[in-house]
């Protein structure tokens, strides 16, 4: 029967049912042979099989990934002491024998918490490569759907297809990895009007509590996530996850480690200092920093090198941190404010910090129309009163700076005065202002006047000091409107001459 025919017969039984009832018919006999067509035809036609729950099951899991991964704990730098936490996790599917001499409870499960990008991906990878394990993998939001039961059933199809590759590999341990774990495991009662989240949790603690040691294949489960704070306590809870592994960002031998392992396949020119670079890269994480030196390439590319310099280097930093460089073609006064802008912010942070600037430029970049660069020193974790009133002192320079050379402030300062008031808040909640030790609940009205005390005060402060540099800051600003941008050592000799021409 061709397509139109069977739409015809479809529409003329259905005007035909439809008349029916309006002639006052019961057809409530019809309602169950016809169910039963409809869901035959839906499983004939290859549509989701209802009857067992599953929508799209089949391939949860069932892709390269099952193989066992290449990546070596080797091929992560920055994270020895997440490697090492991990590598003791890992004894008893690598020495299981020793580990039941010694007593050892085998782990059941390992959370992997941090930030995005610092290599919790290829941690699990690497651990299954280390432990000859097969790596079967999915992602939290794979387990969640409108459908109920769907999830539940997708999580015993997991642990199911994890021991059976093992057998067919004839592994005896296999590796399951749930990244974002967050969405799966999250504190149960949150989603009041939609029980199946709950249900799919509850099921992942059945499966991690079936996990035996004495089974032939054994099964660890290393879930990953940048939010642990929003899981369930019961999935933290030993015998279950029982060591969660902090996978933080790399401190500055962790970058340069970082960065000599992506650098290997790259033509680096003899003058480019890696160890400067991871200096310099404070904040990034791994992925940033392969990212960087990608980009790094990309520019010596664009430009004719045959090898990566310094230059490129600079440029893709800049690029990581602030984006790609903008067509935007601001106004001569518009360019002029910026250069004044800029020269306010850098002059405040040498004052604050010797050597800190590490460029200067009035090039667009993505949202902002110029910037400093500042280059840490070293990484730090704790900061003093002094250090962040002289962090709010480099922020609020800039537009001190445009009024005290216009007359006037902009809109350019939006940024800088967020900033200002973050760094003034965590003082508040830090013990270091005026009030004192304060609770987590201060009043609005008292912690806005704190606030914005505290800016005033940085704000007078920066205007004595630039108030006698009217004339250095038109200086250097003339010279980067011709230049466009300058580096750090550029700056601090053209500060150093104005200064004493001055």
């Amino acid at each position: 029967m061709g397509k139109l025919t069977r739409e015809i017969v479809a529409g003329s039984v259905g005007a035909l049912l439809v008349l029916a009832v309006l002639l006052g018919f019961d057809l409530s006999f019809l309602i169950l042979p016809a169910s039963l067509v409809v869901l035959l035809s839906l499983i004939r036609n290859g549509r989701p099989n209802l009857l067992q729950g599953d929508l799209g099951l089949g391939g949860l899991g069932s892709n390269d990934d099952s193989k066992i991964p290449l990546v070596t704990f080797e091929d992560i730098g920055g994270q020895d002491v997440a490697k090492r936490e991990l590598l003791e996790a890992l004894a008893f599917l690598k020495e299981s024998d020793r580990s039941a001499q010694l007593g050892i409870r085998p782990l059941k499960g390992v959370l992997l918490a941090g930030p995005p990008g610092t290599g919790k991906t290829l941690m699990a990878k690497a651990a299954a490569n280390y432990t000859g394990s097969v790596f079967v993998s999915a992602s939290g939001s794979q387990f969640v759907q409108m459908y109920a039961g769907v999830g539940a059933s997708r999580v015993r199809q997991l642990f199911k297809q994890a021991r059976t590759l093992a057998e067919q590999g004839e592994k005896t341990s296999a590796i399951i990895f749930i990244d974002e774990i967050d969405v799966l495991g999250a504190k149960r009662g949150k989603n009041h009007s939609h029980m199946e989240y709950d249900q799919t949790l509850n099921e992942l603690l059945t499966q991690i509590d079936g996990v035996k040691s004495e089974h032939p294949v054994k099964i660890l489960v290393v879930g990953a996530t940048n939010r642990s704070d929003l899981l369930d306590p019961a999935l933290l809870r030993p015998g279950r996850f029982d060591r969660v592994v902090q996978v933080d960002l790399p401190d500055k031998k962790g970058r340069w480690q970082i960065l000599k392992i992506h650098a290997k396949n790259k033509p680096l020119a003899p003058e480019v200092n890696l160890e400067q670079v991871a200096e310099e890269t404070y904040g990034f994480s791994g992925a940033h920093l392969e990212n960087l030196l990608n980009e790094a390439a990309i520019n010596a590319l664009r430009n004719n090198h045959k090898q990566i310099y310094p230059g490129d280097i600079r440029d893709a930093i800049e690029k990581v941190m602030l984006g790609e460089k903008s067509n935007r073609s601001p106004q001569k006064e518009e360019l002029e404010r910026v250069a004044y802008h800029e020269v306010g912010h850098a002059i405040i942070s040498e004052r604050v910090r010797p050597g800190a600037v590490a460029s200067i430029t009035i090039t667009s970049r993505n949202n902002a129309l110029g910037y400093i660069r500042q280059n840490p020193q070293v990484d730090q974790y704790l900061y003093t009163k002094e250090q962040i009133i002289g962090a709010i002192q480099v922020c609020v320079a800039g537009a001190v700076s445009e009024e005290l050379v216009l007359g006037q402030r902009s809109t350019g300062a939006v940024g800088d005065i967020e900033q200002a008031t973050d760094l003034a808040k965590r003082m508040v909640f830090s013990g270091l202002s005026p009030l004192g030790i304060v609770s987590s609940e201060v009043p609005g009205n008292i912690l806005h006047e704190t606030i914005s005390q505290i800016i005033k005060e940085q704000e007078l402060a920066v205007k004595g000091v630039l108030s006698s540099l009217v004339g250095v800051i038109k200086e250097i600003a003339s010279y980067l409107l011709r230049q466009e941008s300058m580096d750090g050592e550029e700056f601090r000799a053209l500060l150093a001459a104005c200064v004493d021409v001055s």
